[in-house]
């Protein structure tokens, strides 16, 4: 159950819970900073997958955690946090997907592009998701029927359902640690559908977010990503129309009647998605 439980009505949070949500995420990314500010000596460790693991990600964590749990009594699923049984955790209705520090080669490399991911997960799907980029003062968030928002530098704006799409072309955000064979030849096979074919670059989940504000169309992560890489981006996304489906070698245009990515799996690991915008199919 959630404190106060009056503020959910069909799995939705009320907007001053979301509001307190935002702030944890804010307080995260502060605390990332103070480490960020001295990076110089910052001491990094390796999880047993090899990949970077700082002090800013246990900082994170445990801010993150202490504050959902003043709040809400949801369980909480962290990267960063203990491994819970499948047995546990597949009993779970309601529960917080959290990834303390997305993008940990983007923070090491200094270039601003790691976020706060912050989600609720309801019956496997993303209801509510924050992403929150502190290096850059921008931070996302949207909820399942309720619309999806953008603040950068103290600025609100909606994301906006309605996007205008140039005929004939089509933006493809590329991951720029993991652009591989497969997913080469999946931007190559655009050009079959659309003369104009653009490709941007951006890290961590800031590159669903890009397709939930219409700066890009469509994301293959032909590649392996954990649940909680995703969840909040694509709440984010499917709050102003897009989707994230489960990638199969199929014709262009049946790629949106895929089914979605769903959480709380056994296996924590994503299959191989493609994300998309509203409307990303026209031509």
């Amino acid at each position: 159950m959630i404190k106060n439980h009056k503020a959910v009505k069909y799995g939705l949070v009320s907007m001053e819970k979301v509001t307190e949500i935002i702030e944890i995420a804010y307080e995260a990314g502060e605390g990332i900073l103070e480490i960020y500010k001295t990076m110089n000596s910052v001491e990094v460790e390796y999880k047993e997958d090899k990949s970077p693991l700082t002090e800013a990600d246990k900082k994170a964590h445990s801010i993150i955690e202490n504050r959902l749990k003043k709040v809400f009594d949801y369980p909480i699923l962290s990267e960063e946090g203990k491994e819970v049984p499948y047995e546990k955790r597949r009993r779970w209705k309601y529960f917080w997907l959290v990834d303390p520090l997305d993008g940990t080669k983007e923070f090491i490399k200094r270039n601003g592009e790691f976020t706060v991911n912050i989600a609720l997960i309801h019956n496997q799907k993303p209801v509510l998701g924050v992403v929150y980029a502190p290096a850059l003062n921008l931070l996302y968030y949207g909820e399942v029927g309720k619309g999806g928002y953008k603040i950068e530098n103290g600025k609100k704006e909606k994301l906006s359902i309605n996007y205008e799409k140039e005929k004939n072309k089509i933006t493809v955000v590329a991951s720029k640690s993991h652009l591989n064979e497969e997913t080469s030849d999946f931007i190559e096979g655009l050009k079959n559908y659309y003369s104009n074919v653009e490709t941007v670059s951006i890290g961590s989940s800031l590159k669903i977010c890009l397709l939930a504000e219409g700066k890009a169309d469509i994301y293959p992560r032909i590649a392996p990503t954990m649940e909680w890489d995703t969840a909040a981006a694509h709440a984010v996304l499917n709050s102003a129309g897009g989707k994230i489906v489960q990638y199969k070698n199929v014709p262009f245009s049946e790629i949106r009647r895929l089914p979605e990515l769903l959480y709380n799996k056994e296996n924590l690991l994503n299959p191989y998605f493609v994300a998309f915008r509203k409307d990303a199919f026209r031509t």
